[in-house]
């Protein structure tokens, strides 16, 4: 995708995340999301906050020094006080702006707004379309991130899943990467374990897939929960 693709394709996901929050009841966006300690109502919060600028994010990290972990969690759960409303419309006006976090790239946006909204959607049991092309640009860049460490200094709610040897393989739209034994799956799928979602794993099958769950119910391997 090129970069008017993937904006489009991030204004696109904006407006469906919009749309299932607004379908939301008092006791939904209270839910736990995926995200360890982070209730639906944080992620959206959250999802206020892709717009910043240098000057913002030093408030931010002054007023609660810390990790980029801490400093997002806090930050979220500040704004997360704001009325429903105000964070739903947060949302909707970014649709059609080009504006990103500073540091980061329209991919960082792509992702985000592709993974937070399923952090929002599988634990209340919803829907969250997300389209193939762009979940596949998403997880394309997370595994460049990955092999060139490009991605030490960024935002990971999630410790990272060992997924070195294997092949991973998507099966609604032709996209492949690595060397080893074969995971397949849908492309969101893919992209969300990729990014430490195992709640979406059982989703994932072949001898990787296999494999890879063996090795993380081993004694000793890496958990994957919520970084500090």
């Amino acid at each position: 995708m090129n970069e008017d693709e993937v904006w489009a394709a991030i204004d696109t996901q904006r407006l469906r995340t919009v749309d299932l929050l607004e379908s939301l009841s008092a006791e939904e966006w209270a839910h736990a999301s995926l995200c360890d300690g982070w209730t639906v109502r944080d992620v959206a919060a959250h999802l206020t906050l892709q717009q910043i600028s240098l000057g913002d994010g030093l408030r931010m990290a002054l007023r609660h020094p810390g990790s980029i972990n801490h400093i997002n969690r806090e930050n979220a759960r500040r704004r997360a006080g704001l009325p429903t409303e105000r964070l739903i419309a947060d949302i909707r006006g970014m649709v059609g702006s080009r504006r990103h976090n500073f540091g980061l790239t329209h991919l960082d946006t792509l992702i985000d707004i592709v993974i937070h909204g399923q952090d929002i959607a599988i634990p209340l049991s919803r829907e969250l379309e997300a389209d193939p092309q762009a979940a596949a640009a998403a997880a394309t860049r997370v595994w460049s991130d990955h092999l060139t460490r490009r991605g030490r200094w960024k935002l990971r709610v999630f410790r990272s899943v060992p997924y070195e040897h294997y092949q991973l393989t998507a099966t609604d739209t032709p996209w492949s990467v690595g060397e080893g034994l074969e995971i397949r799956g849908p492309i969101l799928s893919i992209l969300m374990v990729l990014t430490g979602r195992l709640v979406c794993l059982p989703q994932l099958t072949g001898e990787g897939a296999v494999a890879l769950r063996e090795r993380l119910d081993q004694p000793g391997s890496a958990t994957v929960r919520a970084a500090e």
